[in-house]
């Protein structure tokens, strides 16, 4: 089903990226690999191991027409633009007391104004295709928050506002609009964390272990296939947050 059709995974190099991308290589899509600061190098060359086109992009998605650029590059060069997975995030955590507002609008830039951005320069692609599929990577911190994230938890509910919203705008033309809201995923983010700090967060999993980053790609490509689901956020947590 997903054979031959056109990808775009921003923040595509390493991590959550980097799987979902590959977990649609596998399926035989295209890969348009965006990244801003990681060299797509060895992403790019397992991509490819699957015998499919993948196009490397550098651009910094919360740059409105670094945005554009990538979108219409990415169709001039394949043709259409299939799926977008709207994934590039940042942190910059901190207690409010000790929070700048350099730091706050740095997050809702990338994390927010990122995802408008692409949504915004990919949807007009889209209509004129009259299909579509975005999914907006979101987070359990937009759900339930956390004690030294509340740029990142707003970041991140702002996403599901926002995903609602376009699935709505864009149902007409056959697009859908959906969030993964990720929680505890084992990537280079959570090795860095001390075993104490490990043990606290495992001890609010119900089912006691981190996720992997397939699981979240493993997601992805479900919303892309099931043609009937839009406007829904998917939580990946192991029961993180339930309720």
């Amino acid at each position: 089903m997903l054979k031959d059709k056109n990808v775009i995974v921003t923040g595509g190099a390493k991590g959550i990226g980097k799987a979902i991308a590959t977990e649609f290589a596998k399926q035989g899509a295209n890969i348009v690999l965006n990244y801003r600061s990681t060299s797509p190098e060895a992403t790019k060359s397992e991509i490819e191991s699957f015998g499919v086109k993948c196009l490397t992009i550098q651009a910094d998605v919360s740059d409105f027409e670094q945005a554009k650029d990538l979108a219409e590059k990415a169709n001039e060069e394949l043709g259409s633009i299939d799926v977008l997975v709207n994934n590039a995030g940042i942190t910059k955590d901190g207690l409010v007391l000790r929070m700048s507002e350099e730091d706050f609008d740095a997050v809702i830039q990338t994390n927010l104004k990122g995802t408008f951005n692409m949504i915004k320069h990919v949807s007009k692609i889209m209509f004129k295709q009259k299909s579509g599929n975005i999914i907006n990577m979101s987070s359990v911190i937009g759900l339930a928050g956390n004690v030294g994230q509340l740029n990142y938890a707003a970041s991140k509910a702002g996403v599901i506002g926002v995903t609602y919203s376009a699935a709505k705008e864009f149902a007409a033309r056959n697009i859908r609009v959906n969030a993964i809201a990720p929680g505890m995923i084992d990537t280079d983010m959570t090795a860095v964390l001390s075993d104490k700090v490990k043990e606290g967060i495992l001890s609010q999993i119900p089912l006691k272990r981190f996720g992997k980053p397939e699981e979240i790609a493993k997601t992805a490509v479900f919303l892309a296939e099931n043609e009937y689901i839009t406007g829904q956020v998917i939580t990946v947590d192991g029961g993180m947050v339930i309720g």
